[in-house]
């Protein structure tokens, strides 16, 4: 590596939480043209290529990440850490033109940036991809296939462990449970060692279910039988609008004024996305445990990736209380259940000593967001928030954790 030792005396770190950006062919290269018009597509408007859904643009992507220009690696930092709004930094937000960014395109690229970072490996996530699963419903059929063509453009472009450095995540989903397990198959026969589902409840045609429920246990036992990790991403998800659109109805929020419908609502405003900033990775997490998914598969790991750390807290104090109160519902603690089947990556502008108040610094990873613009500038500033650790607990949050999860 070509970053030295710091005072902290890491040399090298592995980071849980780096991204690429999707080439406008991601979604299409390997998909069935029976697919064509369905699920996500790429419509060229004015010359430039955009996501659509059936007729209507993605509600939060425009396109590409190789035909938009993107934001400048940690842009929004102050942003989400509450030291500044959008508006003063909004020129960051479409400064970087991908042309000059091949490292967020070709793997070759990343790894000589990565040693240029000081970063010895990375779990590689999806930019787009955690975004379209939800938008894409109700057509389970249209999504399984995009997301299908789209593992295998990360298996080309990427693959899941490239030199033993770069671990690509593939998404699965579960709303057909036998093809969950052959797209499992086909991932671990390429070298997976992560894989990302959605956080929030699996769709199937009779409406949304618990991922803990027993009907996908084929692939949970699979999971737990290869040893592979299964990292939830956060990502834009419709599966959680109808409970958006009741706590913006119980608080008298419309959209009257944009849509002229008075029974139209709106989840948009500051107060609500406050409220639901944290709810669907809360109750997945709850779900997971509760549901008991950790006591018929005592093997698995999961770990949950940009989705902060400050719901964990209220989550173990809920699920000691769930216990207590009703005896029987958990063979031995879900406190004890989640901590040793949870790791959990805060945000960088989370308090790492808050999250460690509930969690042992055995299962904290380091990520970085990388080259997000709500990540890091460069992975390595992460140790700037964990002056408060010993040396021993730096290097365990910064590399070992990630590496043991990851490397036989």
């Amino acid at each position: 590596m070509s970053a030295g030792t710091g005072s902290s005396g890491i040399d090298t770190v592995f980071d849980a939480d780096n991204h690429y950006w999707e080439s406008s062919d991601a979604f299409t290269r390997h998909r069935d043209p029976r697919f064509a018009d369905r699920g996500l597509r790429v419509v060229e408007i004015d010359g430039i290529p955009r996501y659509f859904l059936g007729d209507r643009a993605h509600p939060i992507l425009p396109g590409p990440g190789d035909a938009h220009p993107r934001p400048r690696p940690g842009a929004l930092f102050d942003y989400f850490s509450g030291r500044s709004d959008k508006g003063s930094i909004g020129h960051e937000l479409s400064c970087e033109v991908p042309a000059e960014h091949p490292e967020w395109f070709d793997r070759d690229a990343r790894l000589a940036c990565m040693d240029a970072q000081g970063v010895e490996a990375v779990w590689m996530f999806p930019s787009h991809a955690v975004c379209i699963e939800g938008p894409m419903q109700p057509d389970i059929e249209g999504a399984l296939e995009v997301l299908r063509a789209f593992n295998r453009w990360v298996d080309d472009d990427w693959g899941f462990a490239y030199t033993n450095r770069i671990f690509g995540a593939p998404f699965l989903s579960l709303s057909d449970p036998d093809g969950a397990v052959a797209e499992l198959e086909w991932a671990l026969e390429r070298g997976a060692r992560v894989v990302s589902i959605r956080n929030g409840p699996a769709f199937t045609p009779d409406g949304t279910i618990s991922p803990a429920d027993p009907v996908f246990d084929p692939f949970w036992a699979r999971v737990q039988e290869a040893g592979i990790v299964v990292a939830p991403h956060l990502g834009y998800d419709e599966g959680y609008r109808e409970v958006e659109m009741a706590v913006a109805r119980a608080w008298g929020y419309r959209a009257a004024e944009r849509t002229g419908d008075t029974n139209a609502l709106t989840v948009s405003e500051p107060f609500v996305q406050m409220l639901m900033k944290h709810r669907l990775v809360h109750d997945f997490a709850a779900a997971l445990v509760t549901h008991g998914l950790f006591e018929r598969h005592p093997g698995l790991r999961f770990a949950f990736i940009e989705s902060g750390g400050t719901w964990v807290g209220p989550l173990l104090h809920g699920l000691e209380l769930l216990a207590a109160q009703h005896p029987g519902t958990f063979r031995t603690s879900p406190v004890d259940q989640f901590i040793e089947h949870c790791w959990v990556a805060p945000f960088v502008e989370d308090r790492v000593e808050d999250l460690a108040a509930h969690l042992p610094v055995e299962r904290i990873l380091f990520g970085s967001d990388w080259p997000h613009a709500e990540g890091l500038r460069e992975p390595r500033d992460f140790l700037a928030g964990l002056a408060g650790f010993s040396p021993q607990a730096q290097r365990r949050i910064m590399v070992d954790n990630a590496r043991e999860l990851t490397l036989p």
